[in-house]
């Protein structure tokens, strides 16, 4: 409780202190969005309202929503999160949409030598090694870990690794350990990997093995509606939807119902 106390008052401060027009548009967003939306912020068309992205893991994220603040938009790495926060009335329904969705990797230093096709019952302790830990975000509240948690447990892989695992605070964070050789191995969304010449892609996770990777979008329930409204469908146009697909996301219908 005290650490996002700490990140909402960190948080708040930014705002208050940035010289941001009272106009721009708010958006919360997973930390594995970064990349893409950073890009896609970049091509902002002259006149439109400024966009500010904060980027945390999306249990943080919905927390500081729920704690008051003042967010005008958020995108989830999850279904959880999002429904956390409209269980709570925090979020205009009519706006909500599944967006993007994505793959779950086994990722390695860019030197290493490991090799491994992920199926049940995989060796991974032995890809290990004896004091070797496997990166991947809070299993109990970051969208990453908890995909990472049910894929081990449904390749029966858990009980080998279930005491050498390294939480992280966000997926980025857990990408961070294995690029910098902290960890000799982690598990991330595929578009982390793409995103960090350090690291490469062991195996991917049969995608049958977690619930589906989906990033649902809405609305704020207090926040600007009409510049939220017009942001999500720019993250709709050709040109979001290309530099989504650059980026190793897959782009869902915006009539997607998947739960």
């Amino acid at each position: 409780m005290m650490r996002l106390l700490a990140a909402l008052l960190l948080s708040l401060g930014l705002l208050l202190n940035s010289p941001a027009r009272a106009q721009d548009l708010l958006v919360f967003a997973a930390a594995s969005l970064k990349n893409a939306l950073d890009e896609i912020n970049q091509g902002q068309a002259a006149g439109q309202a400024g966009v500010k992205v904060s980027y945390a893991a999306s249990s943080a994220l919905a927390r500081q929503v729920e704690a008051g603040a003042p967010a005008d938009l958020f995108i989830s790495a999850d279904l959880d999160w999002m429904d956390y926060l409209q269980q709570r009335n925090l979020v205009r329904n009519a706006t909500r949409t599944n967006l993007l969705g994505n793959r779950l990797s086994l990722i390695a230093p860019a030197d290493s030598k490991a090799a491994i096709t992920l199926g049940s019952n995989a060796n991974l302790a032995a890809l290990l090694g004896p004091d070797g830990r496997l990166a991947m975000g809070d299993m109990n509240a970051v969208p990453a870990g908890k995909y990472g948690k049910a894929a081990l447990d449904a390749l029966n892989i858990w009980p080998q690794v279930a005491n050498r695992v390294a939480q992280a605070e966000n997926v980025r964070a857990a990408l961070a350990l294995v690029a910098r050789g902290e960890a000799p191995l982690g598990i991330v969304y595929r578009t982390d990997a793409a995103s960090e010449p350090k690291v490469r892609v062991v195996s991917d996770f049969p995608e049958n093995t977690h619930p589906p990777i989906i990033y649902p979008a809405a609305a704020l329930a207090g926040g600007k509606q009409e510049a939220a409204a017009a942001y999500l469908a720019r993250l709709r146009s050709p040109a979001a939807a290309a530099i989504f697909t650059k980026h190793g996301f897959a782009l869902l219908p915006a009539d997607a119902k998947i739960n």
